[in-house]
């Protein structure tokens, strides 16, 4: 980090211009367009990362999941395009790559989740050639249609990792896609086995979901393999190491693909975890310390926290955030006014569960992990209609509504 050069200040500083970032700076800017906002961003590329699944699945292109960063950005906000370094909340500032310090007055701590790739032994070196895929990067979910496209059959792994992850549902939605291209080949089909090994006990942490995935991977001749969390790649041998819990303690074993697809280890970004925003010890050790409820810090009540890097304890999605958002909005309105936080969150998320190309089941739920349908019917079914909501409707959304700072 370079020493810090100059100084600006700002009333509410944002960390972060992906989903959570820009939706919370659209919809504080709606209600009152004199507010002083900064976004922390350094990217100039903004993704609509729940299409990945559909670029792995051949169904997008990557280009229709991007826009420029500057044309996402609220025109009323002003765009730090740097990295953030250090959080400084006793001073009220961030520090940045490039030298600035940034001080303010209110903080919104939402700049998404970080990937481990280096957790995994072999991973770096592997990702993206010799069946090694993942569509948890831009770089790579174009090559995993590829892989599945070119797939002759053999053994495919899609893996789930002992860590929180974006989108919970990801790992699995993809390998119903290649399963539907497998078997669309009928030579491919009958000479493939696929294989999901899963670190969690379970193929959903949401009974009433899990459920109708358990029966989607019985009628598909999946083999699930529980507690198994992929430790090193062996791409010189094809060989996937996994180390396994059970009541007997911890082993390792090695499983042979043709392909793998890897969801990596996730945590929240360094500077977050290195901290005193973060919580310190626990479970959640490394994610920002907020009130479940109220979004707002437990121990900075100037510093609100949504999106991934957030400790809220649910599932971390773009379907979280149109909750999350408005939620924070009247509560830090509130506090800039003096007036009393009534906002409270209930954990809405929504993960559109792909079981296979025409297929989708919407699952909705809350923090008691029951569901909460928006729809008038069972939301544990596959429908089609859920797939075209999937597949147009969502993406419409998320540019046109929720970017914009509508709420819905």
């Amino acid at each position: 980090m370079s020493t810090s050069t100059n100084t600006v200040s700002h009333q509410i500083v944002v960390v972060g211009g992906g989903t959570a970032g820009i939706t919370t700076t659209a919809q504080l800017l709606n209600k009152d367009p004199s507010l002083d906002i900064a976004i922390v961003e350094p990217s100039d590329k903004h993704y609509y990362q729940p299409g990945w699944t559909l670029v792995g699945g051949g169904v997008f292109t990557i280009e229709q999941t991007e826009r420029e960063e500057k044309d996402c950005i609220p025109k009323k906000a002003t765009w730090i395009k740097d990295y953030v370094v250090k959080l400084d909340p006793d001073n009220k500032a961030v520090l940045t790559k490039q030298g600035t310090r940034v001080e303010y007055e209110y903080l919104i701590l939402c700049p998404g989740i970080q990937i481990d790739w280096h957790l995994i032994k072999g991973l770096p070196e592997a990702l993206g050639k010799d069946g090694v895929t993942s569509n948890y990067s831009k770089d790579y979910a174009p090559y995993t249609w590829e892989v599945i496209n070119n797939f002759k059959g053999g053994t495919a792994i899609f893996t789930f990792p002992a860590t929180p992850i974006k989108c919970g549902g990801a790992p699995q939605k993809i390998m119903y896609l290649a399963d539907d291209t497998f078997k669309s080949k009928s030579e491919v089909g009958v000479n493939t086995k696929v294989i999901y090994s899963n670190a969690t006990a379970k193929m959903f942490p949401v009974p009433a979901y899990c459920e109708t995935l358990e029966k989607v991977v019985d009628r598909r001749h999946i083999e699930v393999k529980y507690h198994h969390n992929l430790k090193e790649i062996k791409s010189e041998t094809k060989e996937a190491i996994f180390e396994v819990t059970t009541d007997e303690g911890v082993s390792e074993v090695s499983l042979k693909y043709d392909m793998i697809h890897v969801t990596p280890p996730m945590s929240a970004p360094d500077f977050v975890k290195e901290s005193p925003l973060a919580i310190q010890e626990g479970p959640s050790k490394g994610w920002a310390d907020v009130n479940k409820n109220t979004l707002q810090h437990n121990v900075y009540p100037n510093v609100f926290s949504i999106g991934d890097a957030s400790s809220l304890p649910t599932s971390k999605t773009a379907a979280a955030i149109r909750k999350q958002a408005p939620v924070l909005v009247e509560n830090l309105l509130a506090l800039i006014s003096a007036n009393s936080q009534k906002g409270q969150y209930d954990g809405y998320t929504c993960c559109p569960l792909i079981t296979g190309y025409g297929t989708t089941v919407m699952a909705e739920f809350d923090y008691n992990k029951q569901p909460t349908s928006t729809f008038p019917f069972d939301p544990t079914k596959e429908r089609y209609s859920m797939w075209l909501v999937k597949k147009y409707f969502f993406p419409w959304l998320y540019w046109n509504i929720m970017l914009k700072g509508k709420v819905f």
